[in-house]
């Protein structure tokens, strides 16, 4: 089976040849004909699991696309082979093809198919590349902000967010999240808006940032329904037990189901939260009287030094 799909494949670049030959009686290459075979030819390649050749193959129907002026068709082939290279495991090699194709959609005016192509590329590099993911799927945000589909670059930005929380990139994740937070604000979705209000706090805790933290939960009380949410009224909570240093409100807090079902990445923020300074045992400490066991405050508050994780 295999080597019949091959043998078709050479049948068809042979064809494609011919097309692109010139005579007296043919002056100009065959160039969509020969797009044609090429294409045909990289199908047969690549049911017979000869990846490296399927994507030569797309990249010459690619070349005779765009020799011919039809860029989107060009652009599909560049892509296929991408896939080709994502088949053979050359990771970098298949996003930066896919990336050019990405760039072609948009010169032929079909930034949506730019923008679901660099979003295939973020998903594909993630498990090997995060940082390059996070850039995927902002570009991805970007062009379909560009073209006032704010649904579908809040939900790229999200994938973004996740990403850079994962990889610690706290700063950064704050400034996106944010962003987010604006967008479902634009359309309207006010509950998500809650949860990104839960989701800066957390960040901003893990900065060590209180009054960043207190800042979101006060300008939120502007979103209409904020006020007496089950969020409001959690935030609140968190925001009060960490600043008194109460571990036990802070625990109680970040392990309900309110926060401990976010997703994975946003719940990992929670469930790691420390209140700086040694929380409960540090107040335990303070109550102690002042004269006698001087030394056990200081060791209490040694163990938790360090704060947040």
């Amino acid at each position: 089976m295999a080597a019949q799909k091959i043998n078709e494949a050479h049948d068809h670049i042979a064809k494609a040849e011919k097309c692109l030959k010139t005579s007296l009686t043919k002056w100009k290459p065959d160039f969509d004909s020969a797009a044609s075979e090429y294409a045909k030819a990289a199908v047969c390649f690549k049911n017979a699991k000869q990846y490296e050749q399927a994507a030569d193959a797309y990249l010459k129907e690619a070349e005779y696309q765009t020799e011919n002026k039809t860029l989107f068709h060009a652009a599909k082939a560049i892509e296929q082979a991408g896939m080709m290279m994502k088949e053979q495991k050359k990771m970098p090699e298949a996003i930066d093809l896919i990336e050019k194709a990405c760039m072609m959609y948009m010169e032929n005016g079909t930034p949506d198919t730019a923008a679901m192509a660099l979003d295939r590329a973020g998903k594909l590099i993630e498990p090997i590349n995060l940082e390059k993911a996070v850039d995927l799927y902002q570009k991805a945000a970007g062009v379909f902000e560009n073209e006032d589909r704010l649904r579908q670059a809040v939900e790229m930005l999200g994938k973004a967010s996740r990403l850079l929380v994962r990889l610690r990139r706290l700063d950064e994740a704050s400034v996106a999240v944010l962003k987010e937070k604006n967008m479902y604000k634009d359309i309207e979705n006010f509950p998500m808006c809650f949860k990104k209000t839960t989701v800066q706090v957390l960040i901003h805790l893990h900065r060590a940032d209180y009054v960043a933290a207190d800042k979101c939960v006060r300008e939120s009380y502007s979103l209409p329904g904020y006020s007496g949410s089950e969020d409001s009224v959690a935030m609140e909570t968190l925001l009060q037990g960490y600043d008194e240093q109460d571990e036990d409100q802070v625990y109680r807090v970040c392990n309900s189901p309110l926060l401990k079902y976010m997703d994975n990445d946003y719940a990992k923020l929670a469930l790691s939260l420390r209140v700086p300074g040694g929380g409960t045992k540090k107040k335990k400490a303070a109550a102690a009287p002042q004269g006698g066991a001087g030394g056990a405050p200081a060791e209490d508050e040694d163990d938790y030094e360090g704060g947040l994780c």
